[in-house]
Protein backbone atom coordinates (compact mmCIF):
# COMPACT_ATOMS: atom_id res chain seq x y z
CA UNK A 1 0.00 0.00 0.00
CA UNK A 2 1.33 3.41 -1.01
CA UNK A 3 0.32 6.42 1.10
CA UNK A 4 0.90 8.89 -1.74
CA UNK A 5 -1.32 6.97 -4.14
CA UNK A 6 -3.97 6.59 -1.46
CA UNK A 7 -3.96 10.29 -0.68
CA UNK A 8 -4.26 11.24 -4.34
CA UNK A 9 -7.17 8.88 -4.99
CA UNK A 10 -9.06 10.10 -1.90
CA UNK A 11 -8.54 13.73 -2.92
CA UNK A 12 -9.62 12.86 -6.46
CA UNK A 13 -12.78 11.23 -5.12
CA UNK A 14 -13.64 14.41 -3.25
CA UNK A 15 -12.97 16.45 -6.41
CA UNK A 16 -15.30 14.25 -8.45
CA UNK A 17 -18.05 14.54 -5.85
CA UNK A 18 -17.74 18.34 -6.09
CA UNK A 19 -18.53 18.02 -9.79
CA UNK A 20 -22.14 17.07 -9.06
CA UNK A 21 -22.95 20.28 -7.12
CA UNK A 22 -21.01 22.05 -9.88
CA UNK A 23 -23.27 20.40 -12.44
CA UNK A 24 -26.28 21.48 -10.36
CA UNK A 25 -25.15 25.11 -10.59
CA UNK A 26 -24.36 24.76 -14.29
CA UNK A 27 -27.78 23.31 -15.06
CA UNK A 28 -29.54 25.50 -12.49
CA UNK A 29 -28.32 28.70 -14.10
CA UNK A 30 -29.41 27.53 -17.54
CA UNK A 31 -33.07 27.00 -16.65
CA UNK A 32 -35.70 29.64 -15.96
CA UNK A 33 -35.94 31.07 -12.45
CA UNK A 34 -39.08 29.10 -11.67
CA UNK A 35 -37.27 25.77 -12.22
CA UNK A 36 -33.84 26.26 -10.66
CA UNK A 37 -34.54 24.50 -7.35
CA UNK A 38 -35.91 21.43 -9.08
CA UNK A 39 -32.78 21.30 -11.20
CA UNK A 40 -30.57 21.50 -8.12
CA UNK A 41 -32.63 18.84 -6.37
CA UNK A 42 -32.31 16.40 -9.26
CA UNK A 43 -28.53 16.46 -8.84
CA UNK A 44 -28.72 16.24 -5.03
CA UNK A 45 -31.19 13.38 -5.36
CA UNK A 46 -28.76 11.54 -7.61
CA UNK A 47 -26.08 11.73 -4.92
CA UNK A 48 -28.48 10.32 -2.33
CA UNK A 49 -29.93 7.47 -4.39
CA UNK A 50 -26.80 6.31 -6.19
CA UNK A 51 -24.60 6.71 -3.12
CA UNK A 52 -26.67 4.15 -1.23
CA UNK A 53 -27.06 1.77 -4.17
CA UNK A 54 -23.33 1.82 -4.86
CA UNK A 55 -22.49 0.49 -1.40
CA UNK A 56 -25.27 -2.10 -1.48
CA UNK A 57 -24.80 -3.68 -4.92
CA UNK A 58 -23.16 -1.19 -7.28
CA UNK A 59 -19.52 -1.89 -6.54
CA UNK A 60 -20.14 -5.63 -6.68
CA UNK A 61 -21.97 -5.42 -10.00
CA UNK A 62 -19.17 -3.39 -11.56
CA UNK A 63 -16.06 -4.94 -10.00
CA UNK A 64 -17.28 -8.25 -8.60
CA UNK A 65 -16.43 -11.65 -10.09
CA UNK A 66 -17.65 -11.77 -13.68
CA UNK A 67 -20.63 -14.07 -14.17
CA UNK A 68 -21.71 -13.31 -17.72
CA UNK A 69 -18.85 -13.42 -20.20
CA UNK A 70 -17.77 -9.86 -19.53
CA UNK A 71 -21.30 -8.52 -19.08
CA UNK A 72 -21.87 -8.42 -15.32
CA UNK A 73 -20.22 -8.84 -11.94
CA UNK A 74 -21.81 -10.69 -9.02
CA UNK A 75 -24.29 -8.12 -7.63
CA UNK A 76 -24.18 -9.36 -4.02
CA UNK A 77 -20.56 -10.49 -3.75
CA UNK A 78 -19.58 -7.42 -1.73
CA UNK A 79 -23.04 -6.46 -0.46
CA UNK A 80 -22.61 -3.51 1.89
CA UNK A 81 -18.85 -3.71 1.13
CA UNK A 82 -18.64 -6.92 3.13
CA UNK A 83 -15.07 -8.23 3.11
CA UNK A 84 -13.51 -5.01 1.83
CA UNK A 85 -12.95 -3.13 5.08
CA UNK A 86 -9.87 -4.94 6.37
CA UNK A 87 -6.34 -3.56 6.23
CA UNK A 88 -5.34 -6.37 3.86
CA UNK A 89 -8.01 -5.47 1.27
CA UNK A 90 -6.16 -3.49 -1.40
CA UNK A 91 -6.72 -2.44 -5.00
CA UNK A 92 -3.29 -2.07 -6.56
CA UNK A 93 -1.43 0.18 -4.13
CA UNK A 94 -4.45 1.71 -2.38
CA UNK A 95 -7.09 0.45 0.08
CA UNK A 96 -10.05 -1.06 -1.72
CA UNK A 97 -12.34 1.34 0.11
CA UNK A 98 -10.51 4.29 -1.46
CA UNK A 99 -11.18 2.83 -4.90
CA UNK A 100 -14.80 2.16 -3.93
CA UNK A 101 -15.22 5.81 -2.95
CA UNK A 102 -13.58 7.08 -6.15
CA UNK A 103 -15.75 4.97 -8.44
CA UNK A 104 -18.90 5.86 -6.50
CA UNK A 105 -18.54 9.46 -7.62
CA UNK A 106 -18.53 8.40 -11.28
CA UNK A 107 -21.80 6.56 -10.85
CA UNK A 108 -23.36 9.58 -9.13
CA UNK A 109 -22.49 12.19 -11.73
CA UNK A 110 -23.41 9.94 -14.65
CA UNK A 111 -26.98 9.74 -13.38
CA UNK A 112 -27.09 13.46 -12.59
CA UNK A 113 -26.00 14.36 -16.14
CA UNK A 114 -29.21 12.90 -17.58
CA UNK A 115 -31.43 15.33 -15.68
CA UNK A 116 -30.56 18.31 -17.87
CA UNK A 117 -32.48 16.87 -20.80
CA UNK A 118 -35.79 16.88 -18.94
CA UNK A 119 -35.51 20.18 -17.09
CA UNK A 120 -38.69 22.16 -16.37
CA UNK A 121 -41.11 19.24 -16.64
CA UNK A 122 -40.16 16.11 -14.64
CA UNK A 123 -41.70 15.16 -11.30
CA UNK A 124 -39.11 14.70 -8.58
CA UNK A 125 -40.30 11.36 -7.17
CA UNK A 126 -40.41 9.57 -10.53
CA UNK A 127 -36.98 11.04 -11.32
CA UNK A 128 -35.55 9.40 -8.20
CA UNK A 129 -37.16 6.10 -9.22
CA UNK A 130 -35.68 6.39 -12.70
CA UNK A 131 -32.27 7.21 -11.23
CA UNK A 132 -32.34 4.08 -9.07
CA UNK A 133 -33.52 1.68 -11.76
CA UNK A 134 -31.24 3.17 -14.42
CA UNK A 135 -28.20 2.93 -12.19
CA UNK A 136 -28.89 -0.76 -11.53
CA UNK A 137 -29.78 -1.99 -15.01
CA UNK A 138 -27.77 0.42 -17.18
CA UNK A 139 -24.86 2.14 -15.46
CA UNK A 140 -23.58 -0.70 -13.31
CA UNK A 141 -23.40 -3.24 -16.19
CA UNK A 142 -21.88 -0.72 -18.63
CA UNK A 143 -19.29 0.35 -16.07
CA UNK A 144 -18.37 -3.33 -15.70
CA UNK A 145 -17.87 -3.57 -19.47
CA UNK A 146 -15.59 -0.54 -19.53
CA UNK A 147 -13.81 -0.19 -16.18
CA UNK A 148 -13.29 -3.77 -14.93
CA UNK A 149 -9.97 -5.01 -16.31
CA UNK A 150 -8.87 -8.64 -16.20
CA UNK A 151 -7.05 -9.69 -13.06
CA UNK A 152 -3.85 -11.59 -13.91
CA UNK A 153 -1.30 -13.62 -11.99
CA UNK A 154 2.47 -13.07 -12.03
CA UNK A 155 2.78 -15.09 -15.24
CA UNK A 156 0.18 -12.98 -17.04
CA UNK A 157 -2.60 -15.56 -16.94
CA UNK A 158 -6.14 -14.23 -16.49
CA UNK A 159 -7.48 -15.35 -13.14
CA UNK A 160 -10.29 -12.79 -12.73
CA UNK A 161 -11.98 -11.89 -16.05
CA UNK A 162 -13.37 -8.37 -16.44
CA UNK A 163 -15.65 -6.48 -18.82
CA UNK A 164 -15.84 -7.24 -22.53
CA UNK A 165 -15.19 -3.73 -23.86
CA UNK A 166 -12.04 -3.21 -21.81
CA UNK A 167 -10.60 -6.68 -22.37
CA UNK A 168 -12.13 -8.73 -25.20
CA UNK A 169 -12.71 -5.78 -27.52
CA UNK A 170 -9.77 -3.67 -26.36
CA UNK A 171 -11.41 -0.27 -26.81
CA UNK A 172 -9.76 2.55 -24.85
CA UNK A 173 -11.76 4.61 -22.37
CA UNK A 174 -9.53 6.07 -19.68
CA UNK A 175 -12.11 7.82 -17.52
CA UNK A 176 -15.58 7.32 -18.97
CA UNK A 177 -16.27 8.62 -22.47
CA UNK A 178 -18.47 5.59 -23.08
CA UNK A 179 -19.49 4.56 -19.56
CA UNK A 180 -20.29 8.11 -18.44
CA UNK A 181 -20.95 10.49 -21.32
CA UNK A 182 -22.25 8.36 -24.19
CA UNK A 183 -24.21 6.38 -21.62
CA UNK A 184 -25.81 9.47 -20.05
CA UNK A 185 -26.28 11.21 -23.41
CA UNK A 186 -28.17 8.27 -24.90
CA UNK A 187 -30.37 8.07 -21.81
CA UNK A 188 -30.99 11.82 -22.02
CA UNK A 189 -32.21 11.49 -25.61
CA UNK A 190 -34.53 8.65 -24.63
CA UNK A 191 -36.06 10.60 -21.73
CA UNK A 192 -36.47 13.75 -23.82
CA UNK A 193 -38.56 11.68 -26.23
CA UNK A 194 -40.55 10.03 -23.43
CA UNK A 195 -41.47 13.27 -21.65
CA UNK A 196 -42.01 15.32 -24.79
CA UNK A 197 -41.56 19.01 -25.38
CA UNK A 198 -41.90 21.76 -22.81
CA UNK A 199 -44.97 23.98 -23.02
CA UNK A 200 -44.23 26.69 -25.57
CA UNK A 201 -41.03 25.12 -26.90
CA UNK A 202 -39.52 26.10 -29.30
CA UNK A 203 -41.59 29.23 -29.96
CA UNK A 204 -41.21 30.80 -26.53
CA UNK A 205 -37.75 32.02 -25.50
CA UNK A 206 -36.39 29.92 -22.62
CA UNK A 207 -33.12 31.65 -21.92
CA UNK A 208 -30.83 30.96 -18.94
CA UNK A 209 -31.95 32.97 -15.94
CA UNK A 210 -28.50 33.30 -14.31
CA UNK A 211 -25.36 33.17 -16.46
CA UNK A 212 -22.97 33.83 -13.54
CA UNK A 213 -24.34 30.66 -11.95
CA UNK A 214 -23.62 28.80 -15.20
CA UNK A 215 -20.01 30.01 -15.22
CA UNK A 216 -19.60 29.09 -11.56
CA UNK A 217 -20.85 25.60 -12.34
CA UNK A 218 -18.53 25.26 -15.33
CA UNK A 219 -15.59 26.35 -13.19
CA UNK A 220 -16.40 23.80 -10.48
CA UNK A 221 -16.74 21.11 -13.14
CA UNK A 222 -13.34 21.96 -14.63
CA UNK A 223 -11.76 21.98 -11.17
CA UNK A 224 -13.30 18.66 -10.20
CA UNK A 225 -12.52 17.11 -13.58
CA UNK A 226 -8.82 17.05 -12.75
CA UNK A 227 -9.75 14.46 -10.13
CA UNK A 228 -12.04 12.74 -12.63
CA UNK A 229 -9.30 12.26 -15.23
CA UNK A 230 -5.98 12.42 -13.40
CA UNK A 231 -7.45 10.42 -10.54
CA UNK A 232 -8.27 7.61 -12.97
CA UNK A 233 -4.59 6.72 -12.99
CA UNK A 234 -5.39 5.35 -9.49
CA UNK A 235 -1.88 6.42 -8.46
CA UNK A 236 0.19 9.54 -8.01
CA UNK A 237 2.35 8.87 -11.06
CA UNK A 238 3.29 9.99 -14.55
CA UNK A 239 0.00 8.87 -16.07
CA UNK A 240 -1.85 11.15 -13.67
CA UNK A 241 0.40 14.03 -14.72
CA UNK A 242 -0.23 13.43 -18.43
CA UNK A 243 -3.98 13.18 -17.85
CA UNK A 244 -3.92 16.40 -15.82
CA UNK A 245 -2.10 18.36 -18.55
CA UNK A 246 -4.27 16.90 -21.31
CA UNK A 247 -7.42 17.82 -19.38
CA UNK A 248 -6.23 21.41 -19.08
CA UNK A 249 -5.16 21.95 -22.67
CA UNK A 250 -8.02 20.08 -24.37
CA UNK A 251 -10.57 22.10 -22.43
CA UNK A 252 -8.83 25.37 -23.24
CA UNK A 253 -8.80 24.47 -26.94
CA UNK A 254 -12.45 23.45 -26.79
CA UNK A 255 -13.44 26.78 -25.30
CA UNK A 256 -11.76 28.53 -28.21
CA UNK A 257 -13.37 26.15 -30.69
CA UNK A 258 -16.89 26.83 -29.43
CA UNK A 259 -16.32 30.60 -29.44
CA UNK A 260 -14.99 30.49 -33.00
CA UNK A 261 -18.14 28.71 -34.15
CA UNK A 262 -20.33 31.26 -32.37
CA UNK A 263 -18.41 34.19 -33.81
CA UNK A 264 -18.67 32.88 -37.37
CA UNK A 265 -22.24 31.62 -37.11
CA UNK A 266 -23.89 34.20 -34.86
CA UNK A 267 -21.56 37.17 -34.88
CA UNK A 268 -20.98 37.07 -31.11
CA UNK A 269 -18.89 35.04 -28.69
CA UNK A 270 -21.10 34.44 -25.64
CA UNK A 271 -20.61 33.60 -21.99
CA UNK A 272 -22.91 30.60 -22.34
CA UNK A 273 -20.84 29.48 -25.31
CA UNK A 274 -17.61 29.68 -23.33
CA UNK A 275 -19.12 27.64 -20.49
CA UNK A 276 -20.49 25.10 -22.95
CA UNK A 277 -17.11 24.86 -24.67
CA UNK A 278 -15.49 24.11 -21.32
CA UNK A 279 -17.84 21.20 -20.70
CA UNK A 280 -17.53 19.90 -24.28
CA UNK A 281 -13.75 19.82 -23.96
CA UNK A 282 -13.88 18.06 -20.61
CA UNK A 283 -16.23 15.45 -22.02
CA UNK A 284 -14.12 14.81 -25.11
CA UNK A 285 -10.78 14.41 -23.36
CA UNK A 286 -12.18 12.08 -20.70
CA UNK A 287 -11.74 8.84 -22.68
CA UNK A 288 -8.51 10.01 -24.33
CA UNK A 289 -6.64 11.57 -21.41
CA UNK A 290 -3.96 8.84 -21.26
CA UNK A 291 -3.78 7.91 -24.94
CA UNK A 292 -2.99 11.20 -26.70
CA UNK A 293 -0.20 13.74 -26.43
CA UNK A 294 -0.84 17.36 -25.39
CA UNK A 295 -0.83 18.31 -29.09
CA UNK A 296 -3.35 15.57 -29.73
CA UNK A 297 -5.41 16.88 -26.83
CA UNK A 298 -5.61 20.29 -28.45
CA UNK A 299 -6.95 18.67 -31.61
CA UNK A 300 -9.43 16.48 -29.70
CA UNK A 301 -10.75 19.41 -27.67
CA UNK A 302 -11.06 21.82 -30.58
CA UNK A 303 -12.68 19.34 -32.97
CA UNK A 304 -15.11 18.05 -30.36
CA UNK A 305 -16.22 21.56 -29.39
CA UNK A 306 -16.87 22.49 -33.01
CA UNK A 307 -18.94 19.33 -33.48
CA UNK A 308 -20.88 19.94 -30.26
CA UNK A 309 -21.55 23.58 -31.11
CA UNK A 310 -22.91 22.52 -34.48
CA UNK A 311 -24.91 19.63 -32.99
CA UNK A 312 -26.77 21.62 -30.32
CA UNK A 313 -29.10 23.50 -32.74
CA UNK A 314 -30.08 20.24 -34.46
CA UNK A 315 -32.69 19.64 -31.77
CA UNK A 316 -34.79 22.39 -33.34
CA UNK A 317 -34.63 20.72 -36.75
CA UNK A 318 -35.19 17.21 -35.43
CA UNK A 319 -37.90 18.24 -32.97
CA UNK A 320 -36.71 16.77 -29.67
CA UNK A 321 -36.62 19.03 -26.61
CA UNK A 322 -33.29 18.36 -24.91
CA UNK A 323 -33.67 21.23 -22.45
CA UNK A 324 -30.01 21.82 -21.53
CA UNK A 325 -28.25 20.17 -24.48
CA UNK A 326 -27.13 16.96 -22.81
CA UNK A 327 -27.35 15.19 -26.16
CA UNK A 328 -25.50 17.89 -28.06
CA UNK A 329 -22.67 18.15 -25.52
CA UNK A 330 -22.34 14.83 -23.70
CA UNK A 331 -23.49 12.34 -26.32
CA UNK A 332 -21.80 14.09 -29.23
CA UNK A 333 -18.76 15.08 -27.16
CA UNK A 334 -18.43 11.56 -25.76
CA UNK A 335 -18.67 10.04 -29.24
CA UNK A 336 -16.14 12.52 -30.61
CA UNK A 337 -13.60 11.94 -27.86
CA UNK A 338 -13.99 8.16 -28.04
CA UNK A 339 -13.63 7.98 -31.82
CA UNK A 340 -10.82 10.54 -32.05
CA UNK A 341 -8.67 8.18 -29.99
CA UNK A 342 -8.59 6.03 -33.11
CA UNK A 343 -7.05 8.96 -34.98
CA UNK A 344 -4.84 10.79 -32.49
CA UNK A 345 -3.67 8.07 -30.06
CA UNK A 346 0.12 7.93 -29.78
CA UNK A 347 2.44 5.29 -28.33
CA UNK A 348 4.35 8.09 -26.63
CA UNK A 349 1.34 8.55 -24.32
CA UNK A 350 0.89 6.19 -21.34
CA UNK A 351 -1.70 3.97 -23.07
CA UNK A 352 0.96 3.02 -25.64
CA UNK A 353 -1.33 2.72 -28.68
CA UNK A 354 -0.97 4.36 -32.09
CA UNK A 355 -4.02 5.70 -33.89
CA UNK A 356 -4.47 6.20 -37.61
CA UNK A 357 -2.52 9.47 -37.80
CA UNK A 358 0.44 7.85 -36.01
CA UNK A 359 0.70 4.79 -38.26
CA UNK A 360 -1.61 2.52 -36.32
CA UNK A 361 -4.12 1.94 -39.10
CA UNK A 362 -7.87 1.64 -38.64
CA UNK A 363 -7.86 -1.14 -36.06
CA UNK A 364 -8.17 1.01 -32.95
CA UNK A 365 -10.72 3.27 -34.61
CA UNK A 366 -12.86 0.22 -35.31
CA UNK A 367 -12.63 -0.92 -31.70
CA UNK A 368 -13.61 2.52 -30.48
CA UNK A 369 -16.62 2.61 -32.81
CA UNK A 370 -17.88 -0.80 -31.69
CA UNK A 371 -17.58 0.10 -28.00
CA UNK A 372 -19.28 3.46 -28.45
CA UNK A 373 -22.08 2.00 -30.56
CA UNK A 374 -22.77 -0.82 -28.11
CA UNK A 375 -23.07 1.51 -25.13
CA UNK A 376 -25.22 3.98 -27.07
CA UNK A 377 -27.66 1.31 -28.22
CA UNK A 378 -27.90 -0.46 -24.86
CA UNK A 379 -28.40 2.74 -22.90
CA UNK A 380 -30.93 4.24 -25.30
CA UNK A 381 -33.14 1.14 -25.47
CA UNK A 382 -33.12 0.39 -21.74
CA UNK A 383 -33.61 4.07 -20.83
CA UNK A 384 -36.55 4.31 -23.20
CA UNK A 385 -38.17 1.24 -21.64
CA UNK A 386 -37.61 2.44 -18.07
CA UNK A 387 -38.92 5.92 -18.92
CA UNK A 388 -42.04 4.56 -20.63
CA UNK A 389 -42.74 2.20 -17.75
CA UNK A 390 -42.66 5.10 -15.28
CA UNK A 391 -44.68 7.34 -17.59
CA UNK A 392 -47.52 4.85 -17.95
CA UNK A 393 -47.62 3.71 -14.31
CA UNK A 394 -47.01 6.51 -11.81
CA UNK A 395 -46.52 9.31 -14.35
CA UNK A 396 -43.28 11.13 -15.08
CA UNK A 397 -44.30 14.65 -16.08
CA UNK A 398 -45.84 17.44 -14.02
CA UNK A 399 -49.23 18.83 -14.95
CA UNK A 400 -49.47 21.57 -17.55
CA UNK A 401 -50.59 24.01 -14.86
CA UNK A 402 -47.62 23.21 -12.64
CA UNK A 403 -45.22 23.54 -15.55
CA UNK A 404 -46.51 26.98 -16.48
CA UNK A 405 -46.66 28.22 -12.89
CA UNK A 406 -43.26 26.84 -12.02
CA UNK A 407 -42.08 23.37 -11.10
CA UNK A 408 -40.28 24.62 -7.99
CA UNK A 409 -43.55 25.53 -6.31
CA UNK A 410 -45.43 22.40 -7.36
CA UNK A 411 -42.69 19.89 -6.53
CA UNK A 412 -40.85 21.50 -3.63
CA UNK A 413 -43.14 24.26 -2.30
CA UNK A 414 -40.23 26.68 -2.53
CA UNK A 415 -38.99 29.56 -4.62
CA UNK A 416 -35.34 30.20 -5.39
CA UNK A 417 -35.67 33.98 -5.26
CA UNK A 418 -37.81 36.02 -2.90
CA UNK A 419 -38.01 39.67 -3.94
CA UNK A 420 -37.95 41.86 -0.86
CA UNK A 421 -38.91 45.53 -0.81
CA UNK A 422 -36.96 48.23 0.99
CA UNK A 423 -39.44 47.87 3.83
CA UNK A 424 -38.50 44.19 4.15
CA UNK A 425 -42.14 43.04 4.11
CA UNK A 426 -41.71 40.20 1.60
CA UNK A 427 -42.28 39.40 -2.00
CA UNK A 428 -45.92 40.51 -2.05
CA UNK A 429 -44.92 44.06 -1.09
CA UNK A 430 -42.08 43.93 -3.62
CA UNK A 431 -44.44 42.91 -6.36
CA UNK A 432 -46.76 45.78 -5.43
CA UNK A 433 -43.91 48.28 -5.55
CA UNK A 434 -42.79 46.92 -8.90
CA UNK A 435 -46.30 47.19 -10.31
CA UNK A 436 -46.69 50.77 -9.06
CA UNK A 437 -43.33 51.70 -10.58
CA UNK A 438 -44.34 50.24 -13.93
CA UNK A 439 -47.64 52.15 -13.85
CA UNK A 440 -45.86 55.37 -13.02
CA UNK A 441 -43.47 54.84 -15.91
CA UNK A 442 -46.33 54.28 -18.33
CA UNK A 443 -48.09 57.44 -17.08
CA UNK A 444 -44.94 59.48 -17.53
CA UNK A 445 -44.61 58.20 -21.12
CA UNK A 446 -48.18 59.13 -21.94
Amino acid sequence: MNSGDTAWVLVSAALVLLMTPGLAFFYGGMVRAKSVLNMLMMSLGSIAVVGVLWVLIGYSTVFGTDVGGGLLGKPFEFFGLEGLLGADSVFGTIPTTAFVAFQAMFAIITVALISGAIADRARFGPWLLFAAVWAIVVYFPVAHWVFDFDGKDAAGNVIDPGGWIANTLGALDFAGGTAVHINAGAAALALALVLGKRKGWPKEPMKPHNLPLVVLGAGLLWFGWFGFNAGSAVAANGTAGVAFVNTLVATAAATLGWLVVERIRDGHATTLGAASGIVAGLVAITPAANSVTPLGSIAVGFIAAVLCALAVPLKYKLGYDDSLDVVGVHLVGGLAGTLLIGLFASKSAPAGVDGLFYGGGFEQLGKQAVGAGAVLAYSFVLSLLIGLAIKYTIGFRVTAEAEVAGIDESEHAESAYELVSFGGRGSGRAASVTTQSAQALEESKS
